[in-house]
């Protein structure tokens, strides 16, 4: 009754948790990825493009990395945002 209603809110509040920690580590993973695709094609990122990627979603991060691999510039990579 009661206690199995606690049990199954705290089991999804666990799971939502995972779910979300799961989605913040794979963020931190293509950020990381991107800075250093950025970094070896174009040499030292300046700041305000960390930034830019450091408050970014994943689906800009992966657009972003996308552009990278053919990008001629760094500014071609976020010219439209």
């Amino acid at each position: 009754m009661l206690a199995d209603r606690l049990e199954q809110w705290a089991l999804a509040y666990i799971a939502e948790g995972e779910l979300k920690g799961e989605l913040k580590g794979e963020l931190k993973g293509e950020m990381l990825a991107l800075q250093r695709l950025l970094s070896k094609r174009f040499g030292a990122i300046p700041a305000d493009i960390t930034r830019l990627i450091a408050n970014a979603s994943l689906d800009d991060i992966e657009r972003w990395f996308d552009r990278a691999i053919d990008a001629q510039q760094l500014a071609d990579i976020f010219k439209d945002d």
